[in-house]
């Protein structure tokens, strides 16, 4: 499984979709488990809803992984060519200059550099901040307005990181743009792989979901479509297992497994989730029986898909199981393919313990 993974990983990470532009990402979706489930529908906003059937009055549950990524439109362009973007998303403004950025022009991509005022001439003061988006701007090496538009590039084509997605070093850790979350794409890619190898009675509905990154948009009208049981939402998590954080804050490792979300809470959003004991408790029993270490998660700062589905119709069941990651909101995330695979193990044995009573 850990060739497939990595392959999973490669591919899904190259794919562009930022909110509202994840085609791409849903053709890859598509291809992958059409041929693992019953039935493959899609709703207007752009989610896409994969159903393997189960027993007949069987419980129903939904997994649910976003296939947006951070990025940025083109907000407008310089008389001199240069374009000035928006953020999709949100975004940490000391990841951006010095990038290589890809605009999906009308006549095809289109590349550029983020550039800003040179070291050589900035003030103490503005040497001692981080650079705001709105002073950058992005040079595709035209001289006019005129020539940028010959390219293709009009206000309002999406914009991406420039990145090859690839495993640092011979070891299992991953890196690339989007593993946020694309990571979580590829693990219920392969729970649908490895349930269509089963026996299991519950219904199983993969929700491939769109525009999380600017407000959990997709995931609750997809719940209120799927009225499940029971929902899982899969995203990644933050790890802070680096020299830049304090492990009391984010005690979650990379490599330590998958983490089993308890709480969490993005207060600029105000959003959350506040997973049920009966589910938690349940996941851990998951845990056990597949002998998967696991990782407690409770985030401050953040949320997941969880929040909204948990508020759909009259109200969802719902869980989240994280997978670990460094230097999220980046276009260098990094995630361990072993979590990811143990992961998988957890949702399978998950799903033959259902239903909860």
């Amino acid at each position: 499984m850990a060739d497939r993974m990595l392959d999973l990983m490669l591919k899904l990470d190259a794919a562009r979709g930022i909110s509202g532009y994840e085609e791409e990402v849903a053709e890859l979706m598509q291809a992958e488990l059409t041929p693992l489930v019953d039935e493959q529908t899609r709703d207007p906003l752009g989610n896409h809803y994969f159903t393997r059937r189960g027993a007949e009055g069987a419980p129903v549950l939904m997994l649910c992984a976003h296939m947006d990524e951070l990025g940025f439109l083109v907000q407008h362009i310089e008389d001199e060519g240069f374009l000035r973007l928006a953020p999709v998303g949100y975004h940490d403004d000391r990841m951006l200059t010095d990038q290589v950025l890809e605009v999906a022009g009308v006549k095809g991509p289109v590349f550029g550099v983020v550039g800003t005022k040179p070291a050589h001439i900035v003030t103490a003061e503005e040497r001692a901040k981080a650079i705001p988006l709105h002073e950058m701007f992005v040079d595709l090496g035209t001289g006019s307005r005129d020539e940028s538009e010959e390219l293709g590039v009009r206000v309002g084509d999406p914009v991406t990181f420039v990145r090859t997605g690839m495993p640092l070093n011979g070891t299992r850790v991953f890196t690339g743009k989007a593993v946020d979350d694309r990571a979580g794409c590829a693990v219920m890619i392969e729970t649908m792989r490895r349930l269509a190898e089963r026996d299991v009675p519950a219904t199983v509905v993969a929700v491939a979901s769109v525009q999380e990154e600017v407000g959990l948009r997709g995931a609750g009208p997809a719940a209120f479509r799927v009225k499940p049981d029971v929902a899982i939402a899969l995203d990644v998590t933050l790890a802070g297992d680096t020299p830049a954080t304090d492990f009391r804050q984010l005690p979650i490792r990379l490599g330590g497994g998958p983490a089993i979300k308890y709480f969490d809470w993005a207060p600029a959003a105000l959003i959350g989730s506040a997973v049920p004991r009966r589910l938690t408790q349940r996941m851990e029993e998951a845990a056990a029986r597949a002998q998967v270490p696991f990782q407690r998660e409770v985030l401050l700062g953040g949320a997941t898909d969880a929040g909204s589905i948990a508020l759909a119709g009259a109200g969802t069941l719902t869980g989240c199981v994280s997978i670990p990651s460094r230097h999220i909101h980046s276009a260098v995330g990094v995630v361990h393919l072993g979590d990811m695979e143990q992961c998988v193990d957890l949702l399978l044995a998950f799903a033959e313990l259902l239903p909860l009573v």
